[in-house]
């Protein structure tokens, strides 16, 4: 069975190569670069879940989806437009809704930080910009009960912006598994990689 690990927009698919390392049976592992799947279209949201749509629907049998940030909300997305193709599915650092306010922030930051800061980032500059306009509007909220797969929610103590989507998914998503990383902020694939591998082999198990 393929396992898919979703990157966040401020990271490349490199960023999950610590955690991957250590993941039991890592033959099965896939992690597409969001923006290779995206083909060339317009980097809107609409646009990159179509991709990720057409990209997990021609794996045969079901998947594993593990995503963290825009990753997460990707994987969320997928499993409530396809539950028949999940086998189980794992949210780190994943809003159950898009705060609106944070994104209006980061997008006044994202403004003034020169081009070349983009480059370790999953898109351009340009791209940044379309898929957050995009996404204000993305709200899960009366939704995510009807997942049904085996569901386990992870965030980082320290991430802020997300611990309390967190428990909401926890609280809304039957029988789902809640683990909070001490010490730990909103990138745990990178900050935690340890614990974080630990507790995903653990949970697929």
């Amino acid at each position: 069975m393929k396992k898919i690990f979703i990157h966040g927009s401020g990271h490349k698919a490199t960023s999950w190569k610590k955690t991957i390392e250590n993941i039991k049976n890592n033959n099965d592992v896939l992690c597409p670069e969001l923006s290779s799947i995206l083909d060339g279209k317009e980097a809107t949201y609409n646009n990159l879940y179509s991709s990720f749509v057409k990209y997990c629907n021609n794996i045969d049998g079901k998947i594993d989806l593990c995503g963290l940030s825009l990753g997460g909300i990707l994987a969320l997305n997928y499993a409530l437009d396809f539950p028949n193709k999940l086998n189980s599915l794992i949210l780190i650092g994943t809003p159950h809704k898009v705060p609106k306010f944070m994104f209006s922030i980061q997008n006044v930051i994202f403004k003034f930080l020169p081009k070349s800061l983009f480059e370790t980032m999953a898109f351009n500059k340009r791209d940044t910009f379309i898929l957050g306009n995009s996404m204000k509007k993305i709200d899960f909220s009366n939704r995510v009960s009807k997942i049904k797969c085996s569901t386990l929610i992870i965030c980082g103590e320290k991430d802020n912006t997300n611990i309390k989507s967190a428990y909401y998914l926890s609280e809304h998503i039957k029988d789902s598994k809640l683990k909070i990383i001490k010490n730990t902020g909103h990138i745990v694939n990178e900050e935690n990689p340890k614990e974080l591998s630990m507790l995903i082999n653990h949970f697929w198990q």
